[in-house]
C-alpha cells in the first residue's frame, strides 16, 4: 500500500493556493447564476452524441475551432516557446508542462526540476504489476495491458485509503493529487516494459534516475536520440483536448463518482483505445503505406495522388487523418509535428507522401463537399514519426498517446476535486419525446 501521508512540495503548495483562490468563483456562479441559460440543445445534438453542448468546465485547455488547442490560454507555439527546456534539447520537459497545466503559471527551470525529482521519488513500479502483465497472453493488445496495469495499482490509491478513513471534502483534491503524481511517475516504465516484453524479445532496460520523463521513456524503449525529444513533444501535444473528447470525458465521468484516479484513468484509456479516438493514428499510418503500395511503391505525382483520393471517396471510404469534430483548420498539433519532420526527416518517403497528401487532400475534400473540415488532424502525422524512429508496431502507438493524455486528464480531475464538482448525471429522453417535440416545433413547458 502506498504511503498515505500527504507530501508537501512547492508545486503542491502553489496548487493549493490556486484552488483556494478559485473556489469562490465556482461557488458564486453555481449559487447566483445557476439558472442562466448558456446554450440550447436541439434534437440533432441529443441524438448526435451531445455535439457542441456546452455543459463541461475546464480551465486547463480549450479547443477553438479556428485556433486549435490552447493550454491555459496559450496556443501550442506559445506553450512550447514559454516552457523551460534542458540544455542541448529542442523540446520543453514534460515536467515543466505538467506544472503549467496544474497551475497556469510557466515554471522556472528550478520548479520544473523539483517536479522531476518528485516523480523520480515516486517512480518505482510495484513488482506485482509486472507479474500481472506477464500473466497475460502475449498477443493481448498493448492498450489492454496498459489499462490493466493501471487498474492493478488501484490498491495503492491514496484517495481510496484516506476516503475510507474519513476525509474532508476540501481535502479530496490533495489525495487526488497524490494519486495523480504517483501514477504519472510510473507510466513511462510501465509503457516501455509492455513494449519491450511484446516486441523486443522480453529484454528490458532499467530506468535511469538521471533522466527526465521523456528522456527516461526513450531510454527504457531502447531508442537513441533524438527520440527523447520526440517523446517530450509527443506527450505534450497529446496531453489534453478539452473535457469533451472520449478519454478526457470518461476520466472525468468516472472520477465524478469519487472513483480514485486509478479507476478513472484506466477507464479513460479504454475509451482512448477506440478506432474513432486514439487508435486512429495507427489506422492512418496503415492507410498511408497502402497508398504508396497501390501507387507502385514510389512517391506519386500530385495528379496520381489526386486521382487515388477521388477513387477512395467515390468508393465510399474516407481519407483517414482528415477532419475533426471541432476544428475547422489544420490541427496545430499536426503543424508542430510537420515542422519537426521538415527539420529532422525531410527526405523520408512516408513524410514526403504525407506532405503531398496535405497539399492535395483539402482541395479534393472541399470539392467533394461532404466534409466539414478538409484539413488534417494530429493523427495524419504522428505515426510517420514513430515509424521513422523504429517504433513500427502500430498497435503500440495508442499506448504512447495514453501516456501523454494522462497529463491532461489527471490534472483535470485534481481540479474537479479541488472545486467540488458534482457527480455527472445528464438527463435522457425517449425517441417518442423527441418525435413529440419535433411535431410541436420544440419543447414546451418544463415537463419531466
Amino acid at each position: 500500500m502506498a504511503n498515505a501521508k500527504p507530501r508537501t512540495t512547492a508545486l503542491k503548495a502553489k496548487l493549493f493556493e490556486k484552488i483556494e483562490a478559485f473556489r469562490p468563483r465556482t461557488q458564486k456562479l453555481n449559487k447566483e447564476f445557476g439558472n442562466v441559460v448558456i446554450d440550447s440543445v436541439n434534437i440533432g445534438q441529443a441524438i448526435g452524441g451531445a455535439r457542441d453542448v456546452r455543459c463541461l468546465v475546464t480551465d486547463i485547455s480549450y479547443l477553438d475551432p479556428q485556433e486549435g488547442i490552447r493550454f491555459r490560454g496559450k496556443t501550442i507555439p506559445e506553450t512550447f516557446a514559454a516552457l523551460p527546456r534542458k540544455a542541448g534539447f529542442e523540446q520543453p520537459t514534460v515536467e515543466s508542462f505538467f506544472y503549467f497545466l496544474l497551475t497556469g503559471d510557466v515554471p522556472t527551470a528550478e520548479q520544473a526540476l523539483e517536479v522531476e525529482a518528485d516523480w523520480r521519488s515516486r517512480a518505482e513500479v510495484p513488482a506485482y504489476v509486472f507479474d500481472v502483465l506477464r500473466a497475460m497472453p502475449r498477443d493481448t493488445h498493448p492498450m489492454t495491458m496498459f489499462s490493466t496495469a493501471v487498474l492493478a495499482m488501484q490498491r495503492e490509491s491514496v484517495f481510496a485509503h484516506r476516503y475510507a478513513e474519513g476525509m474532508k471534502k476540501t481535502d479530496y483534491w490533495d489525495a487526488t493529487y497524490e494519486d495523480a503524481m504517483n501514477l504519472l511517475a510510473k507510466l513511462p516504465h510501465i509503457a516501455a516494459y509492455i513494449y519491450r516484453m511484446k516486441y523486443k524479445g522480453d529484454t528490458h532496460i532499467e530506468p535511469d534516475a538521471k533522466l527526465d520523463f521523456g528522456g527516461n521513456f526513450a531510454h527504457m524503449m531502447g531508442i537513441a536520440k533524438p527520440y527523447d525529444d520526440v517523446s517530450r513533444m509527443y506527450f505534450i501535444l497529446h496531453s489534453d483536448h478539452e473535457s469533451g473528447n472520449v478519454s478526457a470525458h470518461t476520466t472525468h465521468l468516472v472520477a465524478s463518482a469519487l472513483s480514485d484516479p486509478y479507476y478513472a484513468f484506466s477507464a479513460g484509456l479504454n475509451g482512448l483505445a477506440g478506432p474513432l479516438h486514439g487508435l486512429a493514428n495507427q489506422e492512418v499510418l496503415g492507410w498511408i503505406q497502402n497508398v504508396m503500395k497501390k501507387l507502385g511503391g514510389k512517391i506519386p505525382t500530385e495528379e496520381e495522388l489526386k486521382a487515388f483520393l477521388w477513387d477512395t471517396l467515390k468508393g465510399g471510404q474516407v481519407i483517414p487523418g482528415y477532419g475533426h469534430a471541432v476544428l475547422r483548420k489544420t490541427d496545430p498539433r499536426y503543424t508542430a509535428q510537420m515542422e519537426y519532420c521538415q527539420k529532422h526527416l525531410p527526405d523520408d518517403p512516408l513524410f514526403k507522401l504525407v506532405n503531398m497528401i496535405y497539399k492535395v487532400a483539402p482541395g479534393v475534400l472541399t470539392e467533394h463537399g461532404k466534409t466539414k473540415n478538409p484539413w488534417p488532424n494530429v493523427d495524419a502525422q504522428s505515426g510517420v514519426i514513430q515509424w521513422y524512429y523504429g517504433v513500427r508496431e502500430w498497435d503500440f502507438y495508442t499506448v504512447e498517446f495514453g501516456v501523454g493524455r494522462a497529463l491532461g486528464v489527471l490534472a483535470n480531475i485534481v481540479w474537479d476535486r479541488g472545486l467540488g464538482y458534482a457527480i455527472e448525471r445528464p438527463k435522457s429522453v425517449t425517441t417518442a419525446m423527441l418525435e413529440q417535440w419535433a411535431a410541436a416545433g420544440g419543447r414546451k413547458g418544463k415537463e419531466e
